[in-house]
Order: C-alpha cells, then sequence, then structure tokens
C-alpha cells in the first residue's frame, strides 16, 4: 500500500513567552528572574494528504495554521511529534526534500524588491539548478498563465499587488514542485486578481498534480478549489472532511433566493422560514433541509415569481457557527 505524501502524526508546538509587568523596577526583575509563560501553538495534530490533493487547512487567526506549515517545511523544530513530507523529515532539512517543496506566503516577500521580476527568477534557476530549457518553458507558461508576460522586466516594487503575487506563484513554482504549502495567497487582492490566482492553482494542480495545503481567510478560495478541508482551532484538529460532509453534519438549512414580478410584504414570509434579506421584489429564506421543497412549492404557487434559487447555506456561516458554539 502506497504510503500518503504528507504524514502527520502527534505534532505539537510549544513557545515560551516572557511576560513583564509595567513599571522600570519590574524590568530589572524580569532581566534576572523572568516569568515565562507556555503558549501551545500546535496540540498533537495529525493527518494525511494524498499525492495531488488540494487540502484547505482553515481556523481563526493563532489556530496554528502557519506554525503547522513552518513545521512541514522545517522551519520551525517541532517540540514533540513526528511527521514526513515526500518520505523526508522536514527539520532534517535535507537538500533533496527543499528542492521538491514551495512554501509561498502571501504577507512575505521572495522577489528581490529592486530588481526585475525575471532577475529574481533567474536566481531561483540556479539555486534549484533547472536547466535553461526547463526554465524557459516553465517561466513562459507560467507567465501566460497568470498573464504577466509583459511586466517580467519591470522592477518588483513597481508591481501592483496582484501582478506582484501572480510573480511570487511563479517563483515558486519554477522548479515544479511535488508539494505547494500556500499561506493566505490572495490576501490583500482586488476581486479580479483573487479570481485570477484562484484559476491559476486549480490549474496548476490538475496540470502537474501537485499535492496542496492551503490556507486562507477567504472562503471563495476554499470553495472553489477545495473538495477536503481540515479545521484547526487552538491548535487542535476539530474537523477533516469534506466540504458538503461539512455542511451536512453541521447545518441542516437550505437557502431559498427569490425575486418576484410584483411587490411582496415580509410578513407574509415570517412563518415560512428565516429572512436574511428583504426587499419588496427580493427575498432570501432560510429554511430546513427536510421542508425547502414544500416551502419552494408553496412559494411558487402563492406568489408571482419571476426566478428561485434554492442554495446551500454559505460555508463561512458554517465555519463561524462551530466555532460559536464551541
Amino acid at each position: 500500500m502506497q504510503q500518503p505524501l504528507i504524514q502527520v502524526n502527534n505534532l505539537r508546538k510549544v513557545f515560551f513567552v516572557t511576560q513583564k509587568a509595567p513599571g522600570v523596577l519590574n524590568s530589572v526583575k524580569s532581566i534576572f528572574k523572568p516569568n515565562k509563560k507556555e503558549v501551545i501553538a500546535v496540540n498533537n495534530v495529525s493527518f494525511s494528504i494524498e499525492q495531488g490533493e488540494l487540502v484547505g487547512f482553515l481556523g481563526p487567526n493563532g489556530a496554528g495554521k502557519t506554525t503547522t506549515l513552518k513545521m512541514l517545511s522545517g522551519i520551525l523544530y517541532p517540540t514533540t511529534g513526528k511527521a514526513t513530507v515526500l518520505g523526508f523529515t522536514p527539520w532534517e532539512r535535507k537538500k533533496e526534500y527543499q528542492k521538491q517543496f514551495s512554501l509561498l506566503m502571501g504577507q512575505k516577500n521572495q522577489l528581490w524588491w529592486d530588481l526585475p521580476v525575471m532577475d529574481s527568477f533567474v536566481l531561483q534557476k540556479v539555486i534549484y539548478g533547472v536547466s535553461d530549457r526547463a526554465f524557459k518553458k516553465m517561466t513562459d507558461h507560467l507567465a501566460e498563465l497568470l498573464d504577466v508576460t509583459d511586466v517580467l522586466q519591470t522592477q518588483a516594487r513597481k508591481l501592483s499587488l496582484g501582478q506582484r503575487m501572480k510573480c511570487e506563484l511563479i517563483a515558486a513554482l519554477l522548479y515544479q514542485p511535488k508539494v505547494l504549502f500556500l499561506d493566505e495567497p490572495t490576501i490583500g487582492l482586488d476581486v479580479i486578481s483573487q479570481q485570477a490566482v484562484r484559476e491559476f492553482i486549480r490549474e496548476y494542480n490538475e496540470e502537474f498534480h501537485t499535492t496542496i495545503l492551503l490556507t486562507s481567510h477567504y472562503m471563495d478560495d476554499v470553495e472553489a478549489l477545495c473538495k477536503r478541508i481540515i479545521i484547526i482551532d487552538h491548535g487542535m484538529i476539530v474537523y477533516d472532511g469534506s466540504l458538503q460532509q461539512l455542511r451536512d453534519a453541521y447545518t441542516n438549512k437550505k437557502i431559498l433566493r427569490i425575486t418576484f414580478r410584483k411587490a411582496v410584504k415580509k410578513s407574509d414570509f415570517t412563518r415560512l422560514g428565516t429572512i436574511k434579506k428583504f426587499s419588496k421584489t427580493m427575498i432570501e429564506l432560510e429554511v430546513s433541509r427536510q421542508t425547502h421543497q414544500k416551502v419552494a412549492s408553496k412559494i411558487l404557487h402563492t406568489f408571482d415569481v419571476d426566478d428561485i434559487l434554492i442554495d446551500e447555506v454559505n460555508i463561512e456561516e458554517v465555519i463561524r457557527d462551530i466555532f460559536s458554539k464551541k
């Protein structure tokens, strides 16, 4: 039986933070008798990911997402636990492993700020030993997919945020890593740039079968790209499964979005479900999964309906509901 590409067993990371009361005297005391507090960033996390999977890694700020990615990329040593990626122990930092994965953090730069983008690509080429032929082929291919061919000779500092993020993606993928850790790849981007990056990640995953672990605060990223998600909170995994299974497990609601040809009254719908949005010719109604067809049929027979859409509850609301119940 083939081993998972990423295997994590009881991974734990503890940081010690020095706490100091205000005042000069307390500052002096803290030098000789520091008061250290234990902070558990990742708490016995276990999961496995198969080759070619694109998995969303979700959780609130401080949940342990980035710390986990840093351990899997070898930046941090774990306090306890084991992990293998491509058969390597990440924190041993073997060159053979480092040439087969890439870590892209949306808030960190790998492009040289004052150099043309292409110069940073050439540097990546030399570091990872990419042949001239493979380098040209990948650069041309990725630049065309991301529509940045015309900015490759521009200094990185002169690029828009969207252009820079696309070029950061190219720099991370020039040597065709088998594993890609993406930490907030669309953070700060406008809607159009977000969509372009999403489409690129999906196409790249399908073309090269790269294993991708993605963190994001944008649920649109997750819904567009990930069939499977792992949710982490306070360093512990609280869910690991498909998006649809998450909806089925944590909500029994459906959303009816209805537009009318004539004005309607809000009071006519209060007994049918929970009104989420309302105007004279439009309503968004939350109803139970068991009765949504009956409610939709009643509305169609009672009102002059122009259009009706039955949809799932937004995944962001489901996840928010999980954390609020916790």
